[in-house]
């Protein structure tokens, strides 16, 4: 029987530490499905599109590996794709809970989905999207901690960003001196 893994995260960047757990998951199933979820509540720096596109092009050596989107409940998109595996990355102590009670439930939706857990690479442990953005926001150096066309495609977003930003409290302090 083969093995169907679906990797689910918001991807929101891609960073070195899913990669490696890409790569890795790679090894231990016959195919993977990257999916990237299409959550309505958040406002992703990049777009949907953008993700599934730098997702492609970062895992195009994979050859078991693909990529796609959903949204709803994991577990019905792992059981419309064929999938008996949902794997989730594991980075400290302080994700486990949350993974926990997400893998217990999805058991509890549909026991023939098992989940796997992971740990990245120690050199990725600490890594997160979340902190990826917030060192770019601040001025700091992401490389080596994301593919560089996600690099690349910070700088210009955030240094957007911080352009708008530094241009609105210009005007702002233009207006008040007029007034």
């Amino acid at each position: 029987m083969k093995v169907l893994a679906v990797y689910p995260g918001s991807f929101d960047p891609v960073t070195n530490g899913h990669l490696d757990i890409i790569r890795r998951g790679s090894r231990l199933f016959d195919r993977i499905v990257v999916a990237i979820l299409r959550n309505p509540e958040k406002e992703p720096l990049f777009g949907l599109q953008e993700r599934r596109k730098i997702l492609q092009r970062a895992t195009s050596g994979i050859p078991n590996v693909s990529v796609d989107s959903f949204d709803g409940l994991l577990v019905d998109y792992a059981r419309r794709r064929g999938a008996q595996v949902i794997v989730r990355g594991l980075r400290a102590l302080s994700d486990f809970e949350y993974e926990f009670q997400m893998a217990l439930m999805n058991r509890r939706l549909d026991s023939s989905i098992e989940t796997v857990f992971m740990m990245p690479s120690e050199t990725y442990s600490y890594l997160s999207s979340r902190l990826v953005k917030e060192v770019v926001r601040l001025g700091g150096s992401v490389t080596g901690l994301v593919p560089p066309e996600v690099e690349q495609r910070l700088g210009a977003r955030v240094g957007s960003r911080r352009k708008r930003t530094a241009r609105k409290a210009a005007q702002r302090t233009q207006r008040r001196s007029r007034e």
